[in-house]
């Protein structure tokens, strides 16, 4: 397994345990995690290719669906 798919194993983990505290306490774990999946998506595109790339980005979209649409609808406010 490349050092890319293991990052983003690590990212999942790291992910779901982060979902398991206390809503007050993932704001900063969940901020970290949504700045590194940038890196670790395009560090996966870069070495696997597009589709797994966008197989993540799925999975990341699915993960943060709400954090995402309130930043949403916080930026177009």
């Amino acid at each position: 397994m490349s050092a890319a798919l293991i990052a983003g194993s690590v990212w999942v983990i790291v992910a779901s345990l982060t979902a398991m505290l206390p809503m007050r306490r993932q704001m900063l774990p969940g901020l970290a995690l949504l700045l590194s999946a940038l890196v670790v998506l395009i560090w996966i595109g870069i070495s696997h290719g597009w589709l797994w790339a966008t197989l993540g980005l799925l999975a990341f979209l699915s993960m943060f669906r709400r954090p995402l649409s309130y930043l949403w609808r916080k930026a177009l406010s």
